[in-house]
């Protein structure tokens, strides 16, 4: 019996590291790179007002108003003007889905059939990257 135990754990231990040394295929590479990343970093640096954070997270021409149209510049002050860091912070709480090449909050957004036209966040692929892209009303 004691002779069998040093194999057992051997063997145990040979079988058990496989997946952490199994690397992936290019096609799950390319599965994962098409998802944005749980954009927990993202929503950590609104609830805790991280311009800082959140301007490097941005585009240049961030969007933050349908009428008038507004994007780049001044989002942070439009934001502070109409208290509207509650609901940036309410908004990033939902669940992403994909709609055309933007991944949208709140999935009800993403639903044609719904015509939501409340607050909803959008980010997408910019040169490689996950880049948070609007927060708008209407």
């Amino acid at each position: 019996m004691k002779k069998i135990a040093p194999f057992q754990l051997a063997f145990a231990l040979l079988f058990s590291g496989y997946e952490m040394f199994h690397s992936k295929s290019a096609k799950d590479k390319k599965a994962a790179a098409d998802k944005p990343a749980k954009p927990g970093r993202l929503r950590q640096a609104v609830k805790t007002h991280d311009l800082t954070t959140l301007a490097s997270m941005m585009t240049e021409n961030f969007g933050y108003s349908l009428n008038p149209e507004r994007s780049g510049d001044s989002v942070f002050k439009f934001w502070d003007l109409h208290n509207l860091w509650p609901d940036l912070q309410g908004i990033m709480t939902e669940r992403c889905l994909q709609k055309g090449e933007y991944w949208v909050a709140p999935p009800q957004f993403a639903d044609e059939s719904l015509h939501y036209d409340g607050y909803r966040a959008g980010i997408r692929r910019v040169n490689a990257s996950w880049k948070f892209t609007y927060f708008v009303n209407g």
